[in-house]
């Protein structure tokens, strides 16, 4: 990612998120609060490609599962859950050097689950769709 993206993420109000492990190879992920809802974003480089020269299949699951996963963390208010189930539909071909974002959206919430539902888009245009349950963990296994 070159200096003058970062700065433009920034400048747009994006912090970033630190990461780990398979995440932080990805990365960086950024994200910020808009109208008291989390935004995450992704900009993807070259690193992120597949076969075809586009944005890889996996890069997009993954940065739904984290955002969700993060969502659903500030939700819960509970440090440790984990996903017990992720559908991604794939819609369109992202290309390298766009930025992904993702605006997760909380369908419910119960004691030891919540649902949420997620558009990966780029700019207007929807790249993916994905949805999925996240169970509250009672410790840290």
């Amino acid at each position: 990612m070159t200096s003058k993206a970062a700065d433009k993420l920034k400048s747009d109000g994006w912090k970033i998120v630190e990461t780990s492990g398979f995440l932080h190879l990805i990365g960086p992920l950024w994200e910020r609060l808009v109208d008291s809802e989390h935004e995450y974003a992704l900009q993807t480089e070259d690193k992120h490609h597949n076969r075809r020269g586009l944005v890889q299949g996996g890069v997009l699951m993954t940065f739904a599962d984290r955002s969700c996963g993060m969502t659903a963390r500030y939700v819960s208010g509970k440090p440790t859950l984990a996903t017990v189930q992720l559908d991604v539909h794939f819609v369109e071909s992202g290309k390298i050097g766009e930025l992904l974002v993702s605006r997760p959206h909380v369908v419910r919430s119960t004691r030891s689950l919540i649902f949420i539902t997620t558009e990966v888009t780029v700019d207007k245009r929807v790249i993916a769709m994905a949805s999925g349950v996240f169970k509250i963990l009672k410790n840290d296994s």
